[in-house]
């Protein structure tokens, strides 16, 4: 048996976020507060959340220190600096400016994998293309399969159904066939 009681506030919290969240992890430790709060034993909600009962009981501690089901999110992952620095953005940026022909690559467009090379030769650092992607939709940039634009066509007028030349030789042609 657990030791931690909800007020009637923080288990309707919990268990909104339970409905809302769309996290594995956020899901699987809010359901195991839960069930600690119901009175179900710690070694239980371990076996079948597939998990260790340190955990369990770490999940519960977490909750009980802060009372905010938001406490039960996974926090890790921030613990490194950014690879975008205020310097490789603006290397990005500089970049898109400019044609990839003017860097001496044979390409007449940016692409994500050139613009992997480039990062890489320039700035030290070799950045994944997800990585280049999720920074280009952050600095506004979309992508556009591009249109090939004709030249306009000279005989354009000829062409055309209410042109005069067209008229009067329709009309000519008729008037010879009817003879």
């Amino acid at each position: 048996m657990s030791d931690l009681p909800l007020t009637p506030s923080q288990r309707r919290r919990l268990e909104e976020q339970l409905r809302a969240t769309r996290d594995a992890g956020v899901f699987q430790r809010t359901l195991a507060v839960l069930e600690a709060a119901g009175g179900r034993p710690v070694a239980e909600i371990a076996r079948l959340l597939r998990t260790s009962r340190p955990s369990v009981y770490q999940w519960m501690e977490r909750f009980r220190s802060a009372t905010d089901p938001g406490s039960l999110a996974d926090h890790r992952g921030g613990n490194h600096a950014t690879l975008w620095t205020d310097k490789r953005q603006t290397l990005l940026a500089a970049s898109l400016q400019e044609k990839p022909e003017r860097f001496g690559y044979p390409a007449v467009e940016w692409t994500v994998p050139l613009l992997q090379e480039h990062l890489t030769s320039c700035g030290g650092v070799r950045p994944s293309q997800r990585s280049i992607r999720r920074q280009l939709q952050q600095q506004g940039y979309v992508w556009k399969r591009p249109r090939y634009v004709l030249a306009p066509d000279p005989e354009a007028e000829k062409k055309t159904a209410n042109s005069p030349r067209v008229g009067a030789s329709v009309a000519a042609l008729g008037q010879a066939l009817r003879g």
